[in-house]
């Protein structure tokens, strides 16, 4: 079941289990059954601590993991491999005692819940944003007894998908009931529960030298330059990582050949955590004004103050604005392929923009789609000719230009998409069952209104050394003017507003 590579890497994380852990089995004669066996069976074989019982779950094929005699609560219905790998690492290690990485005062929330929880996500193997989700949910019915999780992966319960209309993954039901979509941080799936930190830790703060907006490439690299210099340096986030988290592959990021959003965005996050940075996450930026002090209003009412500011707050998914997309989202309507992708297999689905990031959804789609369609706005795509020449070879894809998109049609669920031929005004009507919009990006800055310039775009405005028009206020990122967004220009970009805030400080 595991090649070799695995099983080595697997040998040396079992080495670390502190106590015998039991797998409760649950299978029967189908092919990911006879998989999920081999699996369990082959842990067993790798660690004298890895026990296995052949039992009755709720789901088949599905495994627990558990300590001798007691239940924790962790279920996989399904094969734990892929993206998903070192969730079933993490649990095995943590069901068996050893520690979790994670900071005191989330674990004393978790166990200060009284309420009985019980959570189900459902996740796709090649999704790299559902580790997290698992992860947070599979440590919380660790540390505490009233909650269990199951992780479920959507293409071994096709049926059980399909009936709820499950169209995105993450998705997370608690006590049977939706819960929460998208990437989670546990700090998140607390803050949810309403049990996360009493917003006003943040209320009294004392002035900051520099603080940094924004928990991106930018702003951590903005940060880490700022407290380097010995500083008071604070950093809020909305969430650490900003928009890296939702990227599958980074392969143009200098000396590192390939890696995955999250993975670099724990790697930032990582980095600042060693520097005497205060980091205020989850927390959303509401108002900015100049005064003395430059304020930072928090949306939890706490009003920050520093004697600078750099603004880091990236950009967002542009929205097409057309009926029924706010409706279906999660519906139908996605913007991750390699997340929501598998969803959609043997299914006809469209992709609206032609730009590099459509035309890669839409050959990533057409692998196991029934068609493609690809509705762009121009007379020509914008691709690369690479891709565009990869797209064309392709039977199950049609390339719609001069397309101007203007219904996302639906009744529970996304059924179909209503264009407009601009070169003759005719209205046509296609039947999909999701769409993937991938029109690029809006920036983060709508929360600043007039307080300080920017384009009309909503892009800030900064001249060479991240300066804004505003004393004291820099900027950096993907929600500035700067001409390209790619994450090493954001860090260089937020290195540099950094060492222009210090010098700035050092000159008033």
């Amino acid at each position: 079941m595991l090649d070799a590579d695995i099983r080595a890497q697997l040998a040396q994380y079992l080495d670390l289990m502190e106590g015998d852990v039991l797998l409760k089995v649950s299978v029967g004669e189908d092919k990911v059954s006879r998989e999920m066996a081999s699996l369990v069976d082959e842990l067993a074989t790798m660690s004298s601590r890895i026990q296995v019982e052949l039992v009755d779950l709720e789901r088949t094929p599905s495994f627990s993991v558990n300590r001798p005699g007691e239940d924790t609560g962790i279920t996989f219905a399904g094969i734990p491999l892929g993206h998903e790998f070192t969730s079933l690492v993490l649990a095995l290690l943590q069901v068996s005692g050893r520690a979790p990485k994670v900071d005191d005062k989330v674990i004393k929330q978790v166990k200060d819940i009284k309420d009985t929880l019980h959570f189900e996500s459902y996740i796709s193997l090649s999704c790299q944003n559902c580790p997290e989700v698992v992860q947070a949910l599979n440590l919380m019915s660790v540390l505490n007894p009233n909650i269990t999780h199951t992780m479920i992966d959507g293409a071994a319960f096709k049926e059980e998908v399909e009936s709820k209309n499950i169209l995105a993954v993450p998705t997370v039901y608690l006590n049977g009931e939706p819960f929460t979509n998208g990437r989670k941080t546990i700090e998140e799936i607390l803050a949810e529960l309403g049990s996360g930190p009493d917003a006003s830790e943040f209320a009294d703060k004392d002035p900051f030298d520099v603080l940094v907006v924004g928990g991106g490439p930018a702003g951590a690299s903005a940060a880490i330059y700022a407290a380097r210099k010995g500083i008071r340096t604070g950093i809020v986030a909305d969430r650490f990582g900003g928009q890296v988290l939702d990227t599958a592959a980074i392969e143009n990021f200098i000396s590192v050949t390939h890696t995955e959003g999250p993975k670099l965005a724990a790697s930032l996050e990582e980095h600042v955590k060693e520097y005497n940075i205060d980091i205020m996450n989850l927390q959303r930026a509401k108002r900015l004004e100049k005064k003395d002090l430059i304020e930072i209003e928090l949306e939890n009412g706490a009003v920050l103050k520093s004697k600078s500011v750099i603004l880091s707050t990236g950009a967002s998914w542009r929205n097409i604005g057309v009926p029924g997309e706010a409706e279906f989202r999660n519906k139908g309507i996605a913007y991750c392929v390699h997340c929501d992708g598998p969803l959609f297999t043997g299914k006809k689905v469209a992709v609206v923009g032609g730009g590099n990031s459509g035309i890669e959804a839409a050959i990533d789609l057409a692998g196991y789609t029934e068609h493609v369609t690809v509705l762009e706005f121009n007379d020509q795509l914008k691709a690369d000719s690479v891709l565009q020449e990869r797209l064309r070879s392709l039977s199950n894809v049609t390339v719609v230009t001069n397309a101007q998109t203007k219904e996302i049609t639906g009744t529970d669920v996304v059924n179909g998409v209503t264009y407009v031929e601009r070169e003759t005004g005719e209205e046509k009507h296609i039947e999909i069952a999701g769409i993937f919009i991938q029109i690029g990006l809006v920036p983060n800055t709508a929360w600043l209104g007039d307080s300080v310039e920017r384009n009309k775009f909503g892009e800030i405005i900064v001249d060479n050394r991240g300066a804004t028009n505003v004393p004291g206020v820099f900027a950096a990122g993907d929600c500035t003017d700067s001409p390209f967004k790619q994450i090493i220009i954001s860090m260089g970009s937020g290195a540099t507003a950094s060492l222009a805030a210090v010098d700035y400080l050092v000159r008033n």
